[in-house]
């Protein structure tokens, strides 16, 4: 699959969505704790606004070879850090929503326009620097694909609207989520859920 073009219709199909979404809902329920233009304002700073900064930054060495290795490290940081970092994420989450300000469609356009244009600019093997550490250009991406369709699905499901996603891009999503958790251990119990032998326990996620 072409990871630049399933980014850039999950970002076209997440811009689609806030577009829908009636200023009425954004100060409603959204996702756990988070209002609806938190989830938003998480989502455009993990899969857009970041894009740029990150394209830019060169790291000298790999560290994260593959995008399951990209979550899975979350999963296996002490418990502090991560809390640390839960905290820190729904701080910026609120900032971000809040400075999207009356008409959120109109912001979402244009990180969208600076996310796609830093892409275009980059080269599949470049290393760049991540909050994980050195990452291909090429893997790190679907990692931002990733938060845009399952945070696109979390505010469609919020706003009880439908949301865009191509078959690629869910497919992608879907492949990745599933990678995720093999590289967790996790692996069978999602591959017996997925085949209908053996329901996943209460409250599992692969992030």
């Amino acid at each position: 699959m072409d990871y630049r073009r399933t980014y850039r219709s999950a970002a076209i199909a997440f811009a689609d969505l806030v577009s829908r979404i009636p200023a009425s809902a954004l100060d409603g329920p959204g996702l756990d704790e988070w209002t609806m233009r938190d989830l938003l304002g998480h989502t455009v700073s993990s899969a857009l606004r970041q894009v740029p900064t990150v394209l830019a930054d060169r790291a000298p060495t790999l560290l994260v070879p593959a995008p399951e290795a990209y979550f899975a490290l979350a999963r296996t940081a002490p418990a502090d850090l991560v809390a640390a970092a839960r905290k820190a994420s729904t701080d910026d989450a609120r900032a971000t929503g809040a400075a999207l300000g009356d008409e959120p469609a109109t912001a979402v356009s244009g990180y969208i326009g600076r996310a796609t244009a830093a892409l275009a600019g980059a080269a599949d093997d470049d290393l760049v620097a991540t909050p994980a550490g050195g990452m291909r250009v090429c893997d790190w991406l679907p990692t931002r694909t990733f938060e845009l369709v399952v945070h696109a699905s979390d505010a469609a499901e919020a706003a009880g609207l439908t949301v865009g996603l191509d078959y690629e891009t869910l497919a992608e999503t879907t492949a990745l989520a599933a990678r995720i958790a093999a590289a967790t251990g996790h692996g069978l119990p999602a591959l017996r859920a997925l085949t209908g032998r053996t329901p996943l326990p209460a409250a599992f996620s692969v992030v």
